[in-house]
């Protein structure tokens, strides 16, 4: 069987761990020469292969390839946040074409359920054209909501882990903070990102497992208002005189006048104001027990992207789950995305499986109730006894040069369009 073609894209928002995933993919597929041709990676996800930019990885020095692993976020290849709804059958067809012409044999997406979706229509797609491609999902998101809600197909996403580290670290520094400066500022609020799901907020309590910390967690999962979060904050006043407030920036404070990406997700740091800000003016306005006033932070899409914070487990499963993925394209054929699996036992271990696509597709995972404390504003230990492997011991060392970190820089060598210009759907 004569070697055929690789594409690799990323869709959504990025994790630090992503592109650790993304060279898994490229080393396996390195590995074997015989099936797999030119590695290719779609410029921003599936805008890429609709405009026909791929990427030649496998004209990229060494180097550069082995810093994707302790490289962040997106630049290095490009994500998006374009949606191939069904009515856009150009752009199926289109992506179809492209690969054809290309000669793929293989395409790894890397995402979240909105990309499974596309690869599942993308592998189902090429079967009703006569194209013989694999499709292959590879996981993706901090946010930890794909999957089942009894984490039979996947146990954890990669990036969720060293966000929970991120918050773990951050809350121990704004203790800190806290404890020194409350006798003015006794109140602090931070919010941590999460639509719909709690995982981000509840790692916050990572940070002080034994609560010893007056901190209060607000999932998106629980009901309460913010006069009832107000009272919460007052009592814990009443008694520690400070108190640190996590809260989901999907906590319902009302219309934010939010705006939208093409996936109708709520894009809140696009918002005209913050829930952080709303909860902040509603304490100060309704008046703490004790003297000073409240403040509040937001930390950005640092919660995805700084790699000092990264935790090695995550890299590692990463890195393997990307290599598992071109494992599956070889043994299983197409319509499959890489999990990670827990192993029961005394000691945290996993293993890589297989789910299918059209499963995972669309799929969202919630917050267990179960792990929701009775006070609704914490967190259970049965939690912490699943996330705290997750973050690992120790941090990874990232290349400094001049003092600065050193990522991948990938060379602009793109392959020769052989289609004609097109203009995605969603563009026009």
């Amino acid at each position: 069987m004569k070697a055929r073609n690789v594409v690799i894209a990323q869709s959504g928002g990025p994790t630090v761990v992503i592109n650790s995933s993304l060279l898994g993919v490229v080393e396996a597929c390195r590995s074997y020469p015989d099936r797999f041709g030119k590695i290719y990676a779609a410029y921003h996800g599936i805008e890429g292969v609709l405009k026909e930019e791929l990427l030649d990885l496998s004209a990229q020095p060494e180097e550069e390839l082995k810093l994707l692993r302790t490289t962040p976020a997106a630049g290095a290849i490009g994500t998006c946040r374009y949606k191939i709804r069904p009515e856009q059958t150009e752009d199926m067809e289109r992506i179809i074409e492209i690969f054809r012409a290309q000669n793929v044999g293989f395409f790894f997406y890397i995402g979240g359920n909105d990309s499974m979706d596309t690869a599942y229509r993308v592998s189902e797609l090429a079967q009703q054209n006569g194209l013989d491609l694999v499709c292959v999902g590879v996981p993706k998101t901090i946010d930890n909501d794909l999957g089942d809600q009894e984490f039979r197909l996947i146990d954890h996403t990669p990036g969720y882990g060293s966000t929970a580290r991120y918050w773990a670290h951050m809350i121990q520094n704004l203790n800190e903070e806290n404890r020194g400066s409350s006798p003015s500022d006794p109140v602090l609020v931070v919010q941590a990102m999460g639509r719909k799901i709690g995982f981000i907020p509840a790692a916050a309590r990572l940070a002080d497992p034994y609560r010893e910390m007056p901190l209060q967690i607000y999932l998106p999962e629980v009901e309460c208002t913010l006069d009832e979060l107000t009272d919460n904050v007052n009592n814990e006043l009443r008694g520690s005189g400070r108190v640190i407030v996590v809260v989901s920036e999907g906590f319902d404070v009302g219309d934010l006048g939010d705006n939208r990406d093409s996936f109708g997700h709520t894009q809140f740091s696009a918002s005209e104001t913050s829930v952080m800000q709303v909860v902040v003016n509603h304490l100060n306005q309704s008046g703490l027990v004790v003297r000073g006033s409240a403040r509040g932070q937001i930390p950005g899409t640092d919660q995805r992207d700084a790699i000092a914070y990264s935790s090695i487990v995550d890299l590692e499963e990463a890195y393997s789950v990307g290599r598992h993925a071109v494992e599956i394209a070889i043994k299983e054929r197409t319509g499959y995305m890489a999990t990670i699996v827990r192993v029961p036992g005394p000691t945290y271990n996993v293993s890589y499986g297989k789910a299918r696509l059209e499963d995972m597709a669309n799929s969202e995972r919630v917050f267990p109730t179960e792990w929701i404390a009775p006070s609704g504003i914490d967190v259970t230990d049965e939690f912490l006894n699943y996330a705290r492997p997750l973050i690992g011991e120790s941090g990874p060392r990232i290349p400094l040069v001049g003092g600065l970190q050193r990522f991948a820089r990938l060379r602009e060598i793109f392959v020769e369009k052989k289609c004609q210009e097109y203009i995605p759907e969603g563009y026009r």
